[in-house]
Order: C-alpha cells, then structure tokens, then sequence
C-alpha cells in the first residue's frame, strides 16, 4: 500500500476540497509550499525586492482562520514577507490588497459558494484579480517539489493591511455616488447568507433616509444550512424579508463576497440575466460609460442586443471570470459577467466584487426611480422578453461529458418540440433554437456535477427544454 500523498488537482481558480478529507493541514502546507516555490522560480517574478510581499486573507468557513495562518506560516518560511488579515473579509479586499500593496501574490482561504463541508486555495496576482489558469497549473506541477518549510510570522502587518482597507472604501465611495443612494426613501435587504460580507454594503449606505436591514450576518460556517451561492433556491430568507418589509430591493452576496444575487420588491430572485443587462444599461445611458462587453458562453442574449443597439464591441468567452480578466487587463472593457454572479466593470478592478456591484445595481435602480421588475419589463420590451433557468445534476463527471460529446457528435433535430438550428461547442454543448433560445449542458468547475442552462422567450419554453435536458442526462446515465 501506497504512503505518498493523494495528488492535488487545481480546478475553477484555485484548489478545492473536502474539510478534513482532501482539505487537511498537511495539504494546505503542500500546496502553500508549492505557491512559495512558483513564486521564487516563476520567470519575471519580481524577487529584486529584499522581501517580496504576499498577502493573506480567508472567509468564514471553519478553520479558515487557522489554515490561513498555517499558509502564511510557509509562505514566511519561504522568505517572503506575509501580511495576514486577522478577520474574515471579503475576497475582493484581498485582490485590492495585493495591488494596492505592491505584494507580490495572494491567498485566500475560501471555497466561495461551494458547500459548508468544502473550504479551498485561491490564488491572487499581482495586479489585483484572480491567477491566470497558466499561474495555477504551474503551481500545481510544483506540489511536493520541495518539503514545506514554515517561519514564525513577523508582527506590523495590521497597519499596512489597514490602509489597503481605507483605499478600497475610498474607491467604492469613488465610484458609487453613495450620497445619492443615502439619500433615496424606502428600505433595502442585504443577506451576505453568514459569508464574508457580513455588514459590508450596509456600512456604505447607513447615515441617510436609506433604511438598510441586514439578516444572515453573523458568522455560520454550515451557512444557515445552504450552500453560500445566491440563487433562488438558497434566498428563501431574503425573499421573505423582502416582502414582509415592502423593501425597495434585496442584495445578497456569496460565501466570500465576490458574486451578487438580487431579489425584486415582490421578492422574485433576479438572476443575472435579468441584473447584468440592466447594470449595463445604467452604465451606457445613466453614467455615459463606454467600453466592450463580455458575455460568457452561458451570459444572455440581451447582453449581445444591448451592445449592438449602442455600438459596443461584443466579444464572448468561454465561461469562467479568468477570461473575462484578461481581456479587462488588455482591451477597453466596460462591463463583463458571468451567470453564477460574478461581474467585473471599467474603473476597478479586473475582478469580480459584490460589494461593489451590489451598490451599483441600488444605483442603477435609485437612478431608474422604478421598481426592479418594471425595470426588467421595460428591458423586455425594448430588446426582447427572455427568461433564464438552471439545474445542476449531480452525476457522475464521466457520464455528464459522455452526453456533451455525444451531442456535440449528434445533436437532436428538435427537443421539446422545437426545432435545433444550431450546435455551439465553446464550453460544454450548446443547442440553439429559432427565436435564439438556448440549452447549454456544462460539467461544474468545482463538483461533481452537470449543469444545465437556458434562456427561452418565455419561462414555460425555458422550463420546458430544461426538462427534456434532464431526460436526456438521465437516459445516457441508464
């Protein structure tokens, strides 16, 4: 029998695990060691500085606190210097960290909206945004290169981690006219579902004739009970809080703040479908921005009807932020979102924040001085009524790409009775039908699982061809 440690597999920007299965000290180590090792190998690393600076922050699952120190705990031993910070915060502020300190990398100890059993490794570059796939699969090649070695860390770091923490709140403030938003009447909702959002947004907007009300704040590392992904299934306490308080809008945020979700005043979840076109709106017609638009392979329709309405250049990507942050780091980007929440907008950083974009959609709703659903039918009409779904099937991976490749290969001539026009292979499978409805079927990044997406001219369409989806992963699987 075999002693050598199990093999550590990076996926979805970074590592991920089960707590005390995969998710021990002594990996958290191994890989820790082997970031310390990308670093001071990696070619062009900036190594000319006495003591380069990586900084590290975690979220609020259990033992983050305590693997984070232990990340830190090689990464001194290893020669750098180590700034921890000593509370769970959001992962942008982390990102914000790294670039306005000049470190070198960062850590963050989270596994973002995955379940409470879950926690993980995300790597930060220099610039402020998660690593490029190349920089984590070069990091996961160097995984037991070289023994863990650990350092005590050095005392000081709270107070250049503090004005890190003052410039971030001065570039919200910056870009989100917060006077504006105080100054508005009615109450909003705020659920960071017990992640490290906690009070975040809330504390942007207290001060005003703007009720604010945050529920699930404290810290649960079992997240009330829920995975910490704000989707309609996990914001039943904030859509009922919604109504019963006749609030304005209800803003969640993920385990570890990057991603948004939204509830409209009748307490219906939003989903980004609905929320990122809208931001887009605000943006080009309230704010006068300008800049390319990224729609990932599974983002909406709508998304491509607005920018050639307003002759923005389009590109679309595969799915996943890392592609969205490479072209906001090296074209004019305005706005570019994934489905799951995850939004990155021109004049921050390349770099999912749902705190800063909850702000923006209060904005951009304040600004419209409409409800969110009469924004949304006003949408509607204007550039087309389409409505989204998802389910995520939990299968076994092999039979989840079994069906992509067997559609890919042979793609039915009709489902649920609508006529197939097209196939798209960028990320998984995609069937295109005649009023450009889709069905995407994509393997998750981070489980195992199959999800599949549509986005229809109508719910019943929507909901129709998600189930003839499912049958068909359901067939392959027998």
């Amino acid at each position: 029998m075999s002693n050598s440690p199990a093999p550590i597999k990076f996926g979805t920007d970074g590592w991920r695990a089960v707590i005390a299965d995969e998710y021990t000290f002594a990996n958290v180590e191994r890989v820790a060691q082997a970031y310390a090792d990308y670093l001071t190998t990696a070619e062009g690393s900036p190594l000319i500085k006495q003591q380069p600076l990586v900084v590290v922050g975690y979220d609020r699952r259990f033992l983050s606190e305590s693997f984070a120190q232990r990340a830190a705990e090689v990464i001194a031993g290893n020669n750098f210097a180590v700034a921890v910070f000593n509370a769970a915060v959001p992962t942008p502020l982390i990102s914000w960290a790294v670039k306005k300190l000049g470190a070198v990398g960062g850590v963050v100890i989270t596994a973002s909206h995955n379940p409470a059993s879950f926690n993980g490794f995300k790597i930060k570059a220099p610039w402020g945004g998660s690593a490029a796939p190349e920089t984590t699969a070069a990091v996961e090649r160097l995984v037991d290169a070289s023994s863990p070695k650990r350092a005590a860390l050095s005392a000081g770091s709270q107070e250049m981690l503090w004005t890190a923490v003052e410039s971030y709140r001065a570039q919200i403030a910056s870009y989100i006219d917060l006077d504006r938003l105080r100054q508005a009447k009615g109450l909003v909702v705020v659920d960071p579902m017990h992640g490290a959002g906690g009070t975040w947004v809330e504390s942007f907007l207290v001060g005003g004739e703007l009720k604010v009300e945050t529920i699930r704040g404290a810290r649960d590392p079992l997240f009330g009970g829920v995975n910490p992904e704000p989707i309609d299934m996990n914001l039943g306490a904030l859509k009922e809080r919604v109504v019963a308080s006749n609030a304005l809008l209800g803003l969640a945020t993920d385990g570890d703040a990057d991603r948004l979700g939204a509830v409209n005043e009748r307490g219906q979840t939003m989903t980004m479908h609905d929320v990122v076109p809208l931001i887009l709106l605000h943006l080009v017609r309230e704010r006068k921005m300008s800049g390319g638009v990224v729609r990932t392979f599974s983002q909406s329709v709508l998304l491509k009807r607005i920018a050639a309405a307003h002759n923005l250049k389009l590109y679309e990507t595969a799915i996943g932020f890392k592609y969205i942050a490479d072209l906001m780091l090296n074209d004019d980007i305005l706005i570019g979102a994934e489905e799951s929440g995850g939004i990155g907008v021109k004049g921050h950083l390349p770099e999912r924040d749902g705190i800063l974009n909850s702000l923006l959609f209060l904005e951009a709703v304040i600004a419209a001085g409409k409800s969110p659903s009469e924004m949304l039918s006003e949408l509607h009409r204007e550039f087309g009524e389409f409505h989204f779904r998802r389910r995520d099937l939990h299968i076994p991976t092999a039979v989840g790409q079994r069906l992509i490749e067997q559609l890919q290969q042979d793609a039915p001539r009709e489902l649920a009775g609508y006529a197939v026009v097209g196939v798209e292979t960028t990320d998984g499978t995609k069937l295109l039908f005649e009023d450009e409805s889709w069905l995407l079927f994509r393997p998750s990044g981070t489980e195992p699982m199959l999800r599949i997406y549509s986005e229809a001219t109508s719910i019943e369409k929507s909901e129709a061809l998600l189930t003839a989806g499912e049958a068909l992963a359901h067939k392959i699987q027998t």
